[in-house]
This record gives structure tokens, C-alpha cells and sequence, in this order.
């Protein structure tokens, strides 16, 4: 596995707490755009890596995907609705903002039309048509490469923030959350949002990716509401360094842990040092079901997870995304909520360094399954293997 992340520093001028420029006397209701990306995250619970060109939309709808980011973008906007009189939406037709608007019970402002196959530049026209209008937020749903796309339409000229509805979002710019962004969305409503920071956009190679190597690459920063509880760090990588400390984790995994039922190994160079010392290839950004010393499954989807799971005991080994700290719902949505419920609280094993954790600087570790309920139950204080034979408690917010 090797990584690509160039170092490019902020643009002249940006610093934390940057003031949110006042476009228009302050009387008046405040101005959100929505843009949603209606194919994001389409290949995640399929097994496939992204939705960044036709034919990858393609393959997950042939595998029966459904698109998620419409209903994640509902639930953003269902927070607004209680403030629809202080407030001005401005969205695009159908998918792309207005379905997901009237279900959350708003009546927006439809500016613009996307063809039947919406594409990346129907994200960059209607960013740009939002920036035009002065909106005082751009509310935009899908994953790392809309966020791209936003970048390229608006760069550092508006405050955005990303609903999470895609596959990887290891950008700086989402919120931990669709209810997150409804709650810092309603907070600007109600005109407590007054500063901005620079967040970081950042993308994998899908091609590269598919072919056996991470490249994960800045492309800039996006202004972001300066709000550190809803709105979640860059992802980062692993460091060399860590490479013992995980082969100690897998090895206490391996003695004292992995029994003989099957197990859900998520992605993660913590759970590829796993099977490694198993003497197993491991799918890069993959869900691989073990028993023993062999592989029921490589790189599974979510069907084949629940059939493997009809009537068989299991459990399933994670590691958290470092930097961010997701144990569920971001690269992993393989292990959707149906998958989850199908395995017992103490069969669900979660792996990582000690320098991973110490990372977070006391944030919590997070889940963002889907299911607000399967969420809130997943929350509370968990244990983490961190070494041989060494746990830590630490909790885990929904």
C-alpha cells in the first residue's frame, strides 16, 4: 500500500475565525444553498470503491445499490424545517436538491435543471449559480469528489459544509453527520455561525485505487463554519512508525480473540496487519471475512455479508479512521446497519495504536451508520485493543 499526500500550504490569508463577510444587511432571512450529488456513495455497501465515473454508477445499480445521499440530505434539511420562515433555500431541480428539500417540508427557490444523468459539472453550475446568488451557506451532499467539485466552482468566495453521503470523505469540509450538518445549519439560522476556517479537500485516485495503491491528494481548502464539535478533521494516514504496535495488536487478536466463527475484518492497516500475520492478503479498503487461518470472503458486499451471517454466529473487527476516528460509515459501508444488527455488542472487536487514539485529543470515537437508532445504541464507552494483551476504555458518540 503506498500514499501520495503532497503538502500544500493554506492561501495567503486564511487563518481560523476568518469573519464570515456580511453580503447583505443583516434584516433580512438568511440564504442557504443545497446541491446533492444524487449517485454519491452508490458503490459503498456494493463493495465498490467510489461513484466517480458512469461506469462505477452503473455497476452498483446492477448489483441493486441504492442511491443514499437524497436521504441523508433529508435528514440534514428535516432540522431546518421548524425555521422555514427566517430562512431563503435556493436549491436545483429533482435529485439534486429539490425532492430532498419538499420531503424535509421546505418550499425552495428551484434556480436551475440538471439533464436525466446528473454529472460533475451539473455540481460546479449549480455551486456557481449558489455563489451568484450570495448564499450565506452552501449546504452540499455527497462525498470527496463533490467536494472537488464545489472547490473548483466557488474556492475560498462562500462558507460551505458537506452532508457525508459518500464513500471515503476524508476531507475536512462534512460535518460528522447529516444531523450534525442540520444542527450547525439551524445554529447559522438562527444567527449563532460567525466565523469560518480553512478546511482541507482532499481525494483518492479511484483508478490508482482499484489498482492496489491509496493516493490520497490535496486538492485545496474550502471555508468552513468554525464549529469543531460538528464538523470533522482530514483523515489521517498511518505513520511507519506504528507498524509494531499493530503487529502486537493483531497477534493478541489472533491468540486470544479471533475464535472459531467467522469474522468481518473491516479496512485499515490495523486489521491488514491482521491478516497478514495470518499469512492472508488483505483487500485494500475492504471488508474480508476470516475463520482460522482462511478466507470465507474477499473484499464482500453487504449481501453477501448478510447471507453469510443467516443463521451463523460472527463478529466483526474494525479500526478506527485515524484522524477522524469513524469506527462506521466511512469506507466500511459494506458494514451497513443490517449487517451490524446482525452481531451480538461483545462480538464486535475494536482495534488500534495508541498513537492513533492519542490523535484525537480527547474526541470522541464516532459512528455514522445511517441508522440514527443503531447509532445511538452503538454510543457509550467501548473497549479498544491497543496492544498484547492491553485495552482501553473510551467512549464512542453517535
Amino acid at each position: 500500500m503506498c500514499h501520495d499526500t503532497p503538502i500544500i500550504p493554506p492561501p495567503p490569508g486564511w487563518r481560523a475565525g476568518v469573519a464570515v463577510p456580511k453580503r447583505r444587511p443583516t434584516h433580512r432571512d438568511v440564504r442557504l444553498g443545497l446541491v446533492v450529488n444524487p449517485v454519491a456513495g452508490i458503490g459503498g455497501r456494493v463493495g465498490l470503491k467510489g461513484s466517480d465515473d458512469a461506469a462505477l454508477v452503473q455497476a452498483a445499480r446492477g448489483r441493486g445499490a441504492q442511491a443514499l445521499a437524497p436521504m441523508r440530505a433529508t435528514q440534514t434539511l428535516r432540522s431546518l424545517a421548524p425555521l422555514a420562515g427566517a430562512l431563503e433555500l435556493l436549491t436545483w431541480a429533482g435529485e439534486m436538491g429539490e425532492n430532498e428539500a419538499r420531503a424535509a417540508q421546505l418550499a425552495p427557490a428551484v434556480l436551475g435543471r440538471a439533464g436525466p444523468i446528473t454529472s460533475a459539472q451539473d455540481t460546479r453550475a449549480a455551486a456557481r449559480e449558489m455563489l451568484a446568488r450570495g448564499v450565506d451557506l452552501l449546504l452540499f451532499a455527497g462525498g470527496d469528489g463533490t467536494a472537488v467539485d464545489v472547490l473548483e466552482a466557488v474556492g475560498d468566495k462562500l462558507a460551505v459544509l458537506g452532508i457525508p453521503a459518500g464513500v471515503k470523505m476524508h476531507s475536512a469540509v462534512f460535518a460528522v453527520s447529516p444531523q450534525h450538518a442540520g444542527e450547525l445549519a439551524a445554529h447559522l439560522v438562527r444567527g449563532g455561525v460567525r466565523s469560518v476556517r480553512p478546511a482541507e479537500v482532499m481525494d483518492v485516485d479511484e483508478m490508482l485505487l482499484r489498482a492496489g495503491s491509496v493516493s490520497a491528494r490535496l486538492h485545496g481548502f474550502l471555508n468552513v463554519p468554525h464549529e469543531r464539535r460538528h464538523v470533522q478533521n482530514a483523515k489521517a494516514r498511518s505513520l511507519g512508525s506504528e507498524i509494531g504496535a499493530q503487529q502486537r495488536i493483531a497477534h493478541h487478536l489472533i491468540d486470544n480473540v479471533l475464535d472459531d466463527r467467522a469474522w468481518l475484518v473491516g479496512p485499515g492497516t490495523t486489521t491488514a496487519a491482521v491478516l497478514q500475520v495470518l499469512g492472508l492478503p488483505k483487500t485494500l479498503l475492504g471488508v474480508d471475512v476470516v475463520r482460522g487461518d482462511r478466507c470465507l470472503i474477499a473484499d464482500a458486499d453487504e449481501r453477501a455479508l448478510l447471507e453469510l451471517l443467516d443463521g451463523q454466529d460472527a463478529g466483526i473487527v474494525v479500526t478506527p479512521v485515524g484522524g477522524q476516528g469513524f469506527l462506521f460509515g466511512r469506507g466500511n459501508q459494506q458494514l451497513s446497519p443490517a449487517v451490524i444488527e446482525q452481531i451480538a455488542p461483545d462480538r464486535i472487536v475494536i482495534a488500534a495504536t495508541e498513537l492513533k487514539i492519542a490523535q484525537l485529543a480527547g474526541a470522541p470515537l464516532r459512528v455514522d451508520t445511517g441508522d440514527p437508532k443503531l447509532d445511538a445504541r452503538l454510543a457509550g464507552y467501548t473497549r479498544i485493543v491497543v496492544g498484547y494483551n492491553r485495552e482501553i476504555v473510551y467512549p464512542v458518540a453517535g
